[in-house]
């Protein structure tokens, strides 16, 4: 797995009242990721943020899930590891019948680096 020592959980919470998981983690900067992207100039890739927010979505719903829509991403913040190693996810999940749909704000202490929000289809 590409992602598999990219970061470490350093914490994470659910609050029930607004359906939010808030999940704090620390990015490996020395990660075999960022010698290609990019070389003396790390940045984390934004697919590998979209797919850390399906992770921690299908760990929290316990079920696989497939994106099937983007309807909003902006990257607001380039995230170099070595400068701001500490990452803040706030997940707002909202699971039905259909599917799981998500809006998630990611922040570097109070930089805004990502905001997605998305749809999601239960696989198993």
């Amino acid at each position: 797995m590409i992602l598999e020592d990219l970061y470490q959980i350093e914490s994470q919470d659910f609050s029930k009242e607004n359906h939010t998981l808030s999940t704090r983690i620390k990015i490996n900067k020395d990660h075999v990721i960022f010698q290609g992207h990019f070389p003396n100039n790390p940045v984390m890739p934004g697919v590998c943020m979209m797919q850390i927010i399906k992770d921690f979505t299908s760990n929290y719903i316990g079920k696989a899930l497939f994106m099937e829509r983007c309807s909003n991403v902006k990257f607001m913040a380039l995230i170099n590891p070595e400068i701001n190693p500490v990452l803040d996810l706030e997940i707002q999940i909202n699971a039905d019948i259909d599917g799981v749909k998500i809006k998630n704000i990611t922040k570097m202490g109070d930089v805004l680096a990502l905001k997605l929000s998305a749809q999601y289809r239960i696989v198993s």
